[in-house]
């Protein structure tokens, strides 16, 4: 995959304030272009044999691959659980002018 090809990563939080704190962190640092957050997600999982439920906030990440080492790295220092969710999908296509965006913020450009 091309280094600058925009990528949506999907990661969650414990609550809304570490969720705000680990997204402006990453979001100054230009590893993320913008961070959706959306409170209230109610996650069902399997850990450690056993089905848990969680309230949690979900996120959706927007940068490109060639800074997906840096960002995940970062977010798992910042990040309380043992196991952070981070999930990288393609993207396929978008408006040239939000991808230009998008490349120019985490690249330190500011359009």
């Amino acid at each position: 995959m091309d280094a600058g090809a925009p990528v949506l990563v999907l990661i969650t939080f414990v609550d809304l304030d570490q969720a705000r704190r680990v997204s402006e962190a990453l979001v100054a640092e230009q590893l993320a272009a913008c961070i959706n957050l959306f409170p209230g997600v109610e996650s069902i999982y399997h850990w450690k044999g056993r089905v848990e439920r969680a309230q949690e906030v979900g996120a959706v990440v927007k940068t490109v691959q060639s800074c997906l080492g840096r960002l995940e790295e970062r977010y798992k220092a910042l990040h309380s659980y043992e196991t952070p969710e981070f999930l990288v999908l393609p993207v396929q296509g978008g408006s040239v002018e939000y991808l230009s965006w998008l490349s120019q913020s985490v690249a330190g450009e500011r359009p």
